[in-house]
């Protein structure tokens, strides 16, 4: 009897191990194909928290590549201004909107903005991260320290590569690729 017991504890907990994996895993869904991107709960606690819940909520659906620079990163996840299904939808003004929640401390760490890590985008203040994120399509060190990181893509990344450009400058992009869902594995 105490063998069954040991064993379904095993099994259990074999199981329950592969559930908390997989509550760190997101799936972003793009017109080019599935991305699997891993969230770092342990370094970001609150910025993964968020976009979980924007994310889960179905927030995320819809909204616009509103910035993206070749050879740096994409940015996207303005919930109030970048949601091309939305009443508010407006192109001009994706980049500058958020969710309805409050802004988040920043939670800075190790993490280097290497190609396909995940991180906030915020204004100057480094408080002010809210619902904006970007995507690195290479590395870039100047951010490390200065910006969020939360995640990493670790499936699918030639697929964010595929997401329209911006202005070489600017980033702007006219007629933007979109987020069609992101939710959790």
């Amino acid at each position: 009897m105490k063998k069954f017991f040991y064993l379904f504890l095993l099994i259990f907990s074999l199981d329950n191990t592969q559930l908390t994996a997989n509550e760190n895993i997101m799936i972003l869904k793009l017109k080019y194909g599935d991305v699997e991107i891993e969230l770092f709960s342990e370094k970001a606690p609150n910025h993964v928290k968020r976009f979980q819940e924007l994310a889960n909520s179905g927030k995320y659906n819809n909204v616009v590549f509103h910035r993206v620079i070749d050879g740096f990163m994409a940015q996207t996840g303005d919930v109030k201004f970048g949601n091309s299904s939305s009443p508010d939808f407006n192109l001009s003004l994706a980049g500058t909107g958020g969710s309805d929640l409050p802004n988040l401390k920043a939670e800075f760490s190790d993490i280097a903005h290497t190609r396909g890590v995940l991180s906030a985008a915020r204004s100057t203040d480094p408080d002010s991260a809210n619902s904006q994120f970007f995507i690195c399509f290479k590395s870039a060190p100047h951010l490390d320290r200065q910006y969020s990181a939360f995640g990493k893509v670790i499936k699918g990344m030639e697929f964010v590569d595929m997401i329209k450009k911006g202005d070489p400058n600017s980033g702007a992009v006219s007629e933007p690729d979109k987020i069609i869902s992101l939710k959790s594995k």
